[in-house]
């Protein structure tokens, strides 16, 4: 089971800037990895994915706001968010996808970092 730490989260005025890291506790050169967000009261939401490879894919909430980057040689994630606004409010999780599902799952998560965004 890989550990991952995000970071980066924090309290920010609209129409600013962050950018999330998620740090895995091993190699991610072959894992599909993913950004999610919670907000209160709502189920866990897709915000962005990179294969493997690279390629990325992102909700239509996000695009052309958010970008998602990766960089194996640091076993980490970044989203990159620009142009915040308060419906972003969230706690922001990074998804690991397994090669291999086993008896605990298909993935693995960060504990999220909480990020608020006021107007």
């Amino acid at each position: 089971q890989v550990q991952l730490v995000e970071s980066g989260g924090g309290l920010v005025q609209a129409g600013g800037s962050l950018r999330l890291s998620c740090v895995a506790s091993g190699s991610i050169n072959h894992n599909a990895m993913g950004w999610y967000s919670q907000a209160p009261g709502k189920q866990r939401e897709f915000v962005a994915s990179i294969t493997s490879s690279g390629s990325t894919t992102y909700t239509d909430a996000v695009k052309g706001r958010f970008t998602i980057s990766r960089d194996n040689a640091k076993n980490t994630v970044y989203l990159h968010m620009d142009s915040l606004k308060p419906e972003d409010t969230a706690v922001y999780y990074c998804r690991l996808s397994r090669l291999y599902c086993s008896a605990t799952g298909c993935y693995d998560w960060g504990q999220g970092t909480q990020v608020t965004v006021f107007s």
